[in-house]
Parts: C-alpha cells; sequence; structure tokens
C-alpha cells in the first residue's frame, strides 16, 4: 500500500470540516490539537493522516474526498450558493459546507430525487461528462397520456423543438401512460421533459430514480443525505466505463 503524504495540521483539521482553516491555525496555537496525545502548537507541523489527531480532546478523522447522496426536495436549486433561492448545500451542516462539495449534475428547483455531491473534482466531471454515458433512470407523471409510439420516438432518439438530438432512451410507460420510467445516457437542459414535450405530452412531476447504478435511498426523506458506500462509489466507477448504450 502506498502510504498516504503528510499534510499540514492545519490543512489536516480544516478538511476535516470541524473547523475553517483560519480557525485551525487559532485552535493549534491554543494547544486545543493533539497528535497521538501530543499538543502541538506549529499550524504548519507536517502530520501523516492516519495518526490520532484530536480537538478538545474529541478525534477528528481526515478524509480526501466526500461523496454524498441526498434526495432532493423540490424548491431547492442544485448550485452551490445563489442569492435568491436555497440551494442543496443549505441542507447539509456547517462542518460539510466547508469541504467543497459541488452537485455531480442536476435537478431542476422543481424536482425531486437522487444528487449526487462531492469535493472530488475529477469524479464530478466523469460523472457529469456526456462522453461517460452514464445512465439515469426517472420517474416521471404526466398531464396527458402518452400517446402510441412515443416508446419508439425515444427509443430512436427524440428531436426537441429546437431541432437538437437526442440520444436513443428507454420509455416504459405504466398501463394508463399517465406515468413512466425514462433512462437516459445524456444530461441536456430540461431533457426529460423537453423529450416528454417532443412525444406529446407534459411532465407534471419528476424524480430522479438512479444514477450509474446506484439507486435513491429509499430510507432518506427529502432534504436527507448520507454518503456514498464503497460498495456505491465502485459500482458507479464501474459503470462509468460503459457506453450509454450498453448500460441501456
Amino acid at each position: 500500500m502506498i502510504p498516504m503524504p503528510e499534510l499540514r495540521l492545519d490543512k489536516l483539521l480544516a478538511g476535516t470540516g470541524a473547523l475553517s482553516r483560519s480557525e485551525a491555525k487559532k485552535a493549534i496555537r491554543e494547544g486545543r490539537v493533539c497528535v497521538e496525545g501530543t499538543p502541538v502548537l506549529d499550524p504548519s507541523a507536517h502530520c501523516d493522516p492516519a495518526k490520532t489527531v484530536t480537538l478538545d480532546g474529541t478525534p477528528v478523522h481526515w478524509q480526501e474526498h466526500l461523496y454524498l447522496m441526498m434526495n432532493k426536495p423540490g424548491g431547492v436549486l442544485s448550485v452551490t450558493e445563489d442569492k435568491h433561492a436555497p440551494t442543496v448545500l443549505d441542507l447539509l451542516p456547517p462542518e460539510l459546507r466547508r469541504r467543497n462539495l459541488s452537485p455531480a449534475g442536476r435537478l431542476d428547483k422543481d424536482s425531486e430525487g437522487l444528487l449526487l455531491l462531492t469535493s472530488d473534482g475529477d469524479f464530478c466531471h466523469r460523472v457529469i461528462s456526456p462522453r461517460s454515458g452514464i445512465v439515469k433512470e426517472y420517474y416521471i407523471e404526466v398531464l396527458h397520456p402518452f400517446p402510441a409510439g412515443a416508446e419508439e420516438l425515444f427509443r430512436r432518439g427524440a428531436v426537441l423543438e429546437d431541432g437538437t438530438v437526442c440520444l436513443p432512451a428507454r420509455l416504459e410507460a405504466s398501463e394508463d401512460r399517465l406515468s413512466a420510467r425514462v433512462f437516459l445516457s445524456e444530461g441536456k437542459y430540461h431533457q426529460v421533459k423537453r423529450m416528454a414535450l417532443a412525444s406529446g405530452t407534459r411532465v407534471a412531476y419528476l424524480k430522479r430514480l438512479s444514477v450509474g447504478g446506484v439507486a435513491l435511498d429509499p430510507a432518506l426523506a427529502p432534504g436527507q443525505w448520507r454518503e456514498l458506500t464503497a460498495r456505491e462509489r465502485l459500482l458507479l466507477s464501474d459503470n462509468l466505463h460503459k457506453s450509454g448504450m450498453e448500460a441501456l
């Protein structure tokens, strides 16, 4: 196993989310931080992240990156900040808001469901990138029944009102055709809603159920979150190497 490089103690402490970088420096100088039981007063001192670090006697745990799933509620934006509306980061506790988390993909303000958040920029880019072809699953309800032939239109690749051609997707309509599951491997602006409109109906409700084979945890109420498990991260990583058509 490759040993983890040592980090400045103030950076390590800030990386736990317990304190900001400036607060970490102050706490270290005040003797409130110990490494393996010994107070360290120099914020620039380097420390092995595997060692036991305590703040005011309580152990803190450093992680290079965080990977979260959230059940995004309606009414919040999938961005890091906004002056006029609440964002998904506003739903997190302060120690997580300090971790430079960003949504890996977006959901419309009025849409709900699975949203991935991470501090890992490379992971975020790969999930979002159209080249990854990662499949996302949605549940939708529509105002008028899907017309006959809607499934074929999705399968061929719907053409949107502005001429944009979508990649092939899968539509599984309910018996009454007033709801459906949609599977697609790209993420154009308002794509599911625009594809439904191109087929002859309008989306009234949308919820994302899964991304790259990782399903929304049914135990998460709207606005709640949890860390991805190691298995979920591995599943996402595996599916990032499949083409959209293969996964569909």
